[in-house]
């Protein structure tokens, strides 16, 4: 009997879905784009009918093109299809600007590392920032505890936000890590890790 080998399924690395599932969620365009970035062999399996997006252009519509798609979509014959166009063109508008507000609001926060004096020898380092770019504290500081092999919490600081406090000077190490963290999630190089 011959063992069948798994399928590989390859996720949308915008809205997280499967490729075939993108055409139904809000941001089409964006995963489109995404596709054709990453992955330009499987784009013309999955949107055959479809021009490459970046060969079109490199974003999303603007909110000038999708209001001016929201026109033309009043203007169909059939009023159930043009007020579900209408809402579902609405509904991309508001979540690309909310999309761009979150991005730009990432990309103006900085992560402070700060290093603390304990005894005349001994310091431990303090990281805050951290809730801006949903890095769980809680899981950074259990990775900081096992990688550097040192203690690490989450506390609350002055401001009533959570910051992991590492035993040890690691800043280094924890800045290095940090930004490899960031590189991960796209849009979000250019951010600053700050020691002080």
């Amino acid at each position: 009997m011959t063992e069948l080998a798994p399928k590989q399924i390859t996720y949308c690395g915008v809205c997280t879905w499967p490729l075939e599932f993108c055409e139904f969620g809000i941001s089409l365009p964006r995963c489109q784009s995404w596709l054709a970035s990453k992955h330009p062999e499987l784009f013309s399996t999955v949107y055959p009918n479809t021009p490459n997006p970046e060969s079109v252009s490199a974003s999303a519509p603007s909110a000038d093109e999708l209001a001016s798609k929201l026109e033309l979509a009043t203007l169909s014959s059939d009023p159930k299809e043009a007020k579900i166009q209408a809402e579902l063109l609405k509904k991309q508008a508001k979540h690309q600007l909310k999309q761009e507000k979150e991005l730009t609001k990432k990309q103006n926060s900085k992560i402070i590392i700060k290093r603390i004096e304990r005894n005349k020898r001994k310091h431990i380092i303090s990281i805050s920032g951290l809730e801006v770019f949903q890095i769980e504290p809680k899981k950074l500081a259990k990775t900081f505890a096992s990688k550097f092999a040192t203690g690490a919490s989450v506390v609350k600081n002055a401001e009533k936000l959570d910051e992991v406090v590492v035993q040890g000077d690691v800043s280094d190490e924890a800045k290095e890590y940090i930004e490899k963290l960031l590189k991960e999630q796209e849009g979000l190089e250019n951010v600053k890790v700050e020691p002080s």
